[in-house]
């Protein structure tokens, strides 16, 4: 080999003669710090033997600049969150001095490298000696290799690296933003007013949700607010029913004045046909109902008296009378988005120093014109009192048939005074939801009548006219949902005796309901329905002689919910994969 002094020189010579195609090996900074002194070593890892580094690298791109790091690394420490103070196990806390760093168990960060999408990145590596003695922390700098094959090599627009500051407009140039930027900056809010906004729909005609359009302004619907105080801006919306209550506070002294008090505040305004339009529809009051102070209610006969606030003493009390409580609106509209007709009914009442702040209701309600309002018995369950809605099907495939008067859909025999039951054969009593009842009569009948006739009359006693096929399972089911109403399963029990005339003489209904729905609010859901025709044995009677028959109609609803079980709507899994070393060396 030579003398020891030429082995520097021999590997200076043969890095120089090393092809043009060798890459310049990476650098290695490291730091080792420790209570008593600070010692920093640069390495240069030396070429293997045949020329090549000892890192591989990607190719040379010199046609581009490489990007330049936006963060020094060497400098960023995510674990530094006390200002000018150590921070236990953060190595890279720059106020940590050689003596915090000897008593650290650990890094708590340790490794914070720079953006992950470039190929060739820097990263601040720190660790712990714990074989020096005091323990020592160690910085180590290096140029980290991405192995994706989808990296930023080179970049030749510099602004991608970091965000752009936008750029703000000013009086001089405002003309050349226009045109670099083709119009206005999305984020700019427009300085609109809400008023305005509301008072211009775009639509030639009323659509869902548009506010509506008065003479001066819009039709203001009150609501509450979030502390549930009345609040005037509110506008009411097409086909949107609402029914709200809020609260308003009131001087009682100054109850005159309180235009929200007044019945002109809610139908002094028309409300245009249509938005923009010159055709106004007045708000004409259809009923006034007064309430007095021992809440005696009252309907006046003249709508168009002119009923104003007035504050007067009634025995040494102090009172404020005429003071509109409740609204309604109910607006009729046609297919073409139009308003013909609004209808407005008022509840007036008496209000004292006691019953302040006052609480006022709100309603609005859209009817289509030439249409009738559906009562519905629920939404969307039932409710308890309401009828069942109840219906037949005339023909496999056709809709649910219901008759007009919701109270005549299903029904029983009414008891009445006399007892009889051919006398009362057309008075009955509907099935209400949640009821159970119990009704009957009596039936006298000449022993010459036929046993034939005899059945037929009593069946059509019990079974009413039109007696149901189907029932609907909730309170608002649509009749052309067939398949989601509940069929009525109608059964018959006959007498063992097998002498005698066997005639029905009781109908017995079972309604079985469930909760259906959160537990929070449960809706009541009909899951089935069973009419029992029970028959009796009658024995012969003597010729010339009568005979009675004691009919009876019982209704039973029965809840069969199930009890409610709180848990996991589907039963969380754990999907945990052991190593595939875990039992190395055993397997």
């Amino acid at each position: 080999m030579g003398p020891p002094a030429l082995r520097p020189l021999l590997l200076l010579l043969a890095g120089c003669w090393a092809p043009g195609s060798t890459q310049t090996p990476a650098t290695l900074v490291v730091t080792t710090e420790g209570p008593s002194s600070t010692e920093a070593a640069s390495s240069t890892r030396a070429p293997t033997a045949s020329g090549s580094p000892a890192t591989p690298r990607g190719p040379d791109r010199s046609s581009g600049p490489r990007p330049k790091p936006v963060t020094d690394v060497a400098a960023l420490c995510v674990c530094d969150l006390s200002p000018a103070q150590c921070d236990i196990n953060c190595c890279c806390d720059p106020d940590c001095s050689p003596v915090d760093f000897s008593v650290f168990s650990d890094c708590s960060v340790a490794a914070v490298t720079g953006d992950s999408h470039f190929c060739s990145q820097k990263a601040a590596i720190y660790s712990m000696n714990f074989t020096a003695n005091p323990p020592q922390r160690i910085f180590t700098l290096i140029n980290k290799i991405n192995p994706s094959i989808f990296c930023i090599q080179f970049t030749n627009y510099k602004p991608a690296l970091s965000f752009i500051n936008p750029e703000v407009p000013d009086d001089s140039s405002f003309d050349t933003f226009v045109k670099t930027s083709r119009g206005f900056p999305s984020n700019a809010e427009p300085d609109i007013s809400s008023t305005a906004t509301l008072a211009s729909p775009p639509a030639s005609r009323y659509e869902y949700g548009i506010p509506l359009q008065t003479s001066d302004s819009f039709l203001r619907f009150p609501s509450p607010l979030p502390s549930s105080l009345c609040t005037d801006a509110n506008p009411a919306a097409f086909l949107v029913n609402q029914a709200v209550k809020c609260t308003r506070r009131i001087d009682l002294e100054q109850c005159e004045e309180i235009k929200a008090l007044q019945i002109a505040s809610y139908n002094s305004s028309d409300i245009l046909k249509v938005p923009s339009s010159t055709i106004k529809v007045p708000v004409i009051i259809q009923s006034i109902v007064v309430r007095s102070l021992n809440q005696t209610s009252t309907q006046l006969r003249d709508t168009q008296v002119d009923l104003q606030p007035a504050f007067v003493s009634v025995g040494g009390l102090d009172v404020c009378t005429n003071v509109v409580l409740e609204v309604k609106y109910s607006l009729t509209y046609t297919d073409a988005g139009e308003v013909t007709k609004a209808g407005l009914a008022l509840l007036l009442g008496t209000v004292s120093r006691g019953g302040l702040p006052i609480q006022q209701k709100f309603e609005i309600l859209f009817i289509q014109q030439d249409t009738r309002p559906v009562h519905l018995s629920g939404s969307p369950g039932y409710v308890v009192g309401l009828p069942l809605l109840a219906g037949f099907q005339p023909q496999k495939g056709s809709a649910i048939i219901q008759t007009a008067n919701r109270y005549g859909r299903f029904t029983v025999l009414r008891s009445t005074a006399e007892q009889d039951c051919l006398a009362s054969e057309g008075i009955r009593t509907p099935v209400l939801f949640g009821y159970n009842l119990q009704s009957g009569c009596k039936l006298r009948l000449n022993s010459a009548v036929p046993c034939q006739l005899t059945r037929q009359t009593v069946t059509r006693l019990l079974r009413g006219q039109g007696f149901p096929d189907y029932v609907a399972p909730f309170g608002n089911s649509r009749a052309q949902d067939v398949l989601d109403w509940v069929p009525v399963h109608f059964l018959t029990q006959s007498s063992p005796a097998k002498d005698g005339c066997q005639v029905p003489v009781a109908l017995a209904i079972e309604v079985k309901w469930t909760k259906y729905g959160s537990l929070v609010n449960p809706q009541a859901k009909i899951v089935n329905v069973t009419a029992k025709l029970i028959s009796s044995s009658l024995p012969q009677a003597r010729a010339g002689s009568q005979r009675t028959i004691v009919l009876s109609s019982a209704v039973t609803f029965v809840d069969v919910s199930a009890p409610a079980e709180a848990g996991f709507r589907a039963r969380p899994t754990i999907n945990a994969r052991l190593p595939f070393n875990f039992f190395f060396p055993f397997v």
